[in-house]
Parts: structure tokens; C-alpha cells; sequence
């Protein structure tokens, strides 16, 4: 009488069990980390862009003479204001508002005589926080 003997390859429940518990404990400590890095790309946008319509403006300027750029941007809202710098920015959508990632808020000077930098702000939890930049 021959035996048979079937050789079973597979893993144990106690194998996949601890496979499972790694990468949990993996995954609990990547997912804070991930969420930090997503909140910290968007603050170096919110920056990048900042920067970027302080270089719009101050071209915005150069092209038209302080005095006349002056004259164009008194009186103007932020959208008119938005108008006359984007033909000098090389992202530019068709409105103010949808300049900066969400939460976050550009103030443009009220002046261009003085090139002052714009305004940058963060919203959290309902109250607007500076940012320096």
C-alpha cells in the first residue's frame, strides 16, 4: 500500500495575520506624514504664487510707467487689478479667486508707486492667519 503524501504550500493564518499587522502599523505611521507633506505643497503654491504676482506687478508697472500703472490701479477692485497683471503672469485663470489654492487669500497692494509686496493669508478653523513670505 502506497501513502500519499500532498505537500500543502501556502502561508498559515498566523503568517498572514502578522503581514496584515505590519502593514497596519505601516500604514499608521506613513498617513500623518503624507497628509503634512499635502498640507505643506499647498502653502509652497500659495507662496509660489504670491511671488509670482509681485513679479506680475512689478512688470506691470515697468510696461506702463509708474504713472500711468498708478492711475490704472487706483480706484480698481481686486478683480480689475487681477485684469491688469495677468497678461504678466504665466499662470493665470480667468478669475482672482481662483488664483490661490483653497484657504488661502491674496491681498493685492492698494498702491503700485511703492511696489509693496501682496498680502498673504490662511484660513483655519474660521480665523485668518498671516503669512510671512
Amino acid at each position: 500500500m502506497k501513502h500519499s503524501t500532498s505537500l500543502v504550500k501556502g502561508f498559515s493564518l498566523v503568517e498572514v495575520l502578522a503581514a496584515v499587522a505590519i502593514l497596519g502599523i505601516m500604514a499608521f505611521l506613513a498617513i500623518p506624514n503624507i497628509v503634512q507633506m499635502k498640507s505643506d505643497s499647498e502653502t509652497n503654491l500659495a507662496i509660489a504664487r504670491a511671488e509670482a504676482m509681485n513679479m506680475g506687478v512689478a512688470s506691470f508697472v515697468q510696461a506702463n510707467g509708474r504713472d500711468a500703472a498708478g492711475t490704472a490701479w487706483s480706484g480698481a477692485t481686486s478683480e480689475q487689478r487681477y485684469n491688469l497683471v495677468s497678461p504678466y503672469l504665466a499662470f493665470a485663470p480667468n478669475s482672482f479667486n481662483s488664483y490661490m489654492p483653497t484657504n488661502y487669500g491674496l491681498a493685492l497692494p492698494t498702491a503700485v508707486t511703492t511696489l509693496k509686496k501682496c498680502g498673504l493669508t490662511k484660513t483655519e478653523g474660521g480665523s485668518s492667519i498671516a503669512i510671512d513670505y
